[in-house]
Formats: C-alpha cells, structure tokens, sequence
C-alpha cells in the first residue's frame, strides 16, 4: 500500500473477504429506543439508567443509555424523578400504549396523512379490520358526531355544512 491504494483484489478496509461480519451491524431508527422502552417496562418501578443498561447487556455506554432516556422523556414517553444526584426513569404508558405512541410518532413525521392512514386500513386484515371500527364507535365523542361518519371521501374530516 506504498501508493496509498489497497492491494489488487483486497477492499479498502484491510479485510480480506469484504465481509464485515466482525463489525457490529447499524441498529435501525428508533431500535435503541424501543429496547430501552422495553427493558424499562419490565422494572418494577422507577429505574435507574444504570439499571436499565445492565438489562440491556449489549454493552451500550451508561452516557448513551442516559441520552436516550433524556430523548424519551423529551418526546414524552417516559417520566422521570430524581433519585439523588440522577434521575429514576418509568414509562408514561403501558406496552399497548408505547406502541400507539410509536405509531403516532411515525405518522406524525409523514407528509400525507391520509395516505399512511389509507395504506395501512387497507392492509388490515378482517379482524383487525372489525375491531378498528369497533374501537373508533366506542371512541365516539359526547357530542354525538361520529368521527369516521364526519371524514367525508377526501378522509380531510371537517366540516360538511
């Protein structure tokens, strides 16, 4: 490598194989979150971000534990107390309920709405399907106006009058 360029035959990296298996793979957006939600939902109370990085075992900093609760608590999926000099750390909902705030999370980042929504009706399967309905009927406000009556075609969901 006396010119700077790697050996005929052998990628920049110095492995032979160009198979970076021994390198760690890049974790998708928001799966250290959800693992961190996780583990936090199995304490049973409040937890340390010391406790929360021993249960995770996968060799995470304490630092980046602490980040990634501080981001949580900032999108308002978990609480926090102090507990000393630190913070004691516990889910502002149930497993049901972070995954609804996943969701609303992801929607919340989509320019079309309607299409997410529309994509993902449409791909229900029937019971699922029936129990959305079911869920929205029950979710009906106390003025009587039913929410999924009053969205028209265009799904824009104002007013008709």
């Amino acid at each position: 490598m006396a010119d700077g360029l790697p050996p005929a035959g052998r990628p920049a990296s110095g492995c032979a194989s160009g198979d970076h298996a021994a390198r760690p793979r890049r974790r998708g957006q928001g799966e250290l979150e959800a693992q961190v939600l996780s583990v936090l939902g199995q304490a049973p109370g409040p937890a340390t971000a010391a406790w929360v990085q021993e249960r995770l075992g996968t060799g995470l900093a304490y630092t980046t534990v602490v980040t990634i609760l501080t981001r949580l608590h900032a999108k308002g999926a978990v609480t926090r107390e102090r507990a000393g000099r630190s913070f004691a750390w516990t889910p502002a909902a149930g497993v049901a309920g972070l995954a609804a705030f996943r969701m609303r999370r992801v929607l919340e980042n989509e320019a079309d709405r309607h299409a997410v929504l529309a994509s993902f009706v449409s791909a229900l399967g029937p019971d699922d399907e029936r129990l959305l309905r079911a869920l929205l009927a029950e979710a009906e406000p106390a003025d009587g106006r039913n929410p999924v009556a009053d969205t028209g075609r265009d799904g824009a969901g104002g007013e008709t009058d």
